[in-house]
């Protein structure tokens, strides 16, 4: 029996789907498998190439339908683009397939009905962290609102039943959580700590934010944590690790994006509709932040110097109420590189272990 998952927005839901199913699935039969269906698009932390990977941005794919490919461990971006997919199926029991936006909504349809065919699976469900997918599309709080819409304006039009999940509740911080709370069904399941121990050592080098305070909210830290380049401010509370249902059809009818973008058949196409409705495109702001680091030479690591600036940032932040922070924070509001970031853990983890509370870091 065969389960298909598609992981809405970035890399961190495709982690968050393998943790789910295997929650809700824990006493599935032996030979059950899941089909994790995701973008590559990772962060520049990771991918110093903006916007979504592409099939031809890698080598290695298989194959599973003309216009749907698995990525497997062995696959590998072509330089110099990166992505966290070919590490996630070596590390997790599942099958990582790419979702590909660059032929539109209608090439993701396209995708998923081939995928659905070729699997029939018993259950398809649409996944994303923190609830931006159920956005209006045009709310001035949201940071990326193209790639939940691409996928949800896809999974409203395939002929199959698609269930629509919603882990973390406002983990991304970019609806109001008022909002959010009317617009959420019934509970599904609320994490735990053992649900969440399979993916402790993908949390360990991933740089999914939202996913590492899903993961720690289940483990029981609560606070108040820091995230992003702008220092945005997400609580952390019992909420934060529970899964809801949600209406799929409400949350499209209401999308103004997601409708716009429906019978697109380009991914430049659906920015233009995304600067219309938003202001704004995710992928613009990649751009202009890859143009700017890219003037930036990286500097050397100095451990010593690290430290105090690590112990000034932390001496502002809990003046402010903060708790927690994210190391992709912490990496960016210390001027390193995204290669430095696996140094600045190295370094924090190594000398003070008792603030690490997986995967955040405690000021």
């Amino acid at each position: 029996m065969t389960r298909l998952i598609v992981a809405g927005g970035g890399g961190g839901d495709a982690v968050a789907a393998a943790v789910l199913d295997r929650a809700l699935r824990r006493n599935a039969a032996r030979g059950d498998r899941a089909v994790v269906l995701a973008y590559a698009w990772d962060r520049l932390l990771v991918d110093p190439v903006p916007g979504p990977r592409a099939a031809a941005d890698f080598t290695g794919l298989r194959a599973l339908t003309p216009n749907v490919y698995a990525v497997p461990e062995d696959a590998r971006p072509v330089a110099p683009a990166g992505s966290t997919l070919p590490r996630l199926a070596a590390e997790l029991p599942h099958t990582f397939a790419l979702l590909d936006p660059h032929h539109g909504v209608e090439g993701m349809v396209r995708q998923l009905e081939e995928l659905i065919a070729h699997l029939a699976p018993a259950s398809i469900d649409l996944l994303d962290v923190g609830g931006d997918i159920l956005a209006r599309g045009d709310e001035p709080t949201l940071r990326s609102p193209l790639g939940d819409a691409l996928s949800l304006a896809a999974c409203a039009q395939v002929t199959a039943e698609v269930r629509l999940l919603v882990a973390g509740p406002g983990l991304d911080g970019e609806i109001p959580p008022a909002l959010l709370r009317e617009r959420l069904g019934a509970v599904v399941h609320t994490l735990t700590a053992e649900d969440v121990a399979p993916i402790g050592p993908v949390m360990e080098w991933h740089p999914s934010e939202a996913t590492g305070m899903l993961t720690a909210a289940a483990r029981g830290v609560r606070g108040l944590c820091e995230v992003r380049d702008a220092g945005l401010t997400i609580p952390l509370t019992d909420d934060a690790p529970v899964v809801h249902e949600a209406d799929l059809d409400a949350a499209f009818r209401r999308n103004r994006l997601a409708a716009a973008i429906a019978d697109t058949t380009g991914l430049a196409e659906a920015e233009r509709h995304c600067r219309d409705i938003c202001g704004y495109s995710e992928i613009d702001y990649e751009r202009e932040k890859a143009a700017r680091s890219g003037d930036t030479p990286e500097g050397p690591f100095r451990p010593r110097v690290v430290l105090d600036q690590v112990a000034r940032f932390a001496e502002r932040a809990r003046a402010r109420g903060i708790s927690h922070t994210t190391f992709r924070r912490l990496t960016e509001a210390l001027g390193l590189s995204g290669v430095q970031r696996a140094d600045l853990r190295a370094l924090l983890i190594g000398t003070q272990p008792e603030r690490y509370d997986a995967p955040l870091w405690r000021l």
